[in-house]
């Protein structure tokens, strides 16, 4: 993890093309703004977490409709 200190309006660039600045510091919270390509998703780490849970809970449930379809074809082709 790469640490910096930066005053409020500095920033920081990402790869030429994600620009984080610091909009300012009010006890222990820091406001930040992120400037990048439209085409890029951002999103609070809590709800990026939350995504991906639901993402591998319908995975999970793809999986379990899958194998129950395989088991309706086969027990169909046995016949």
């Amino acid at each position: 993890m790469l640490v910096l200190s930066r005053k409020k309006g500095e920033s920081i660039i990402i790869q030429d093309h994600i620009e984080v600045t610091v909009l300012g510091v009010e006890g222990d919270t820091v406001r930040i703004g992120i400037s990048a390509p439209k085409q890029m998703d951002i999103f609070r780490k809590e709800i990026y977490l939350s995504i991906q849970e639901s993402n591998r809970e319908s995975a999970a449930h793809t999986q379990t409709n899958l194998d129950a379809l395989r088991k309706m074809i086969n027990k169909n082709n046995e016949k």
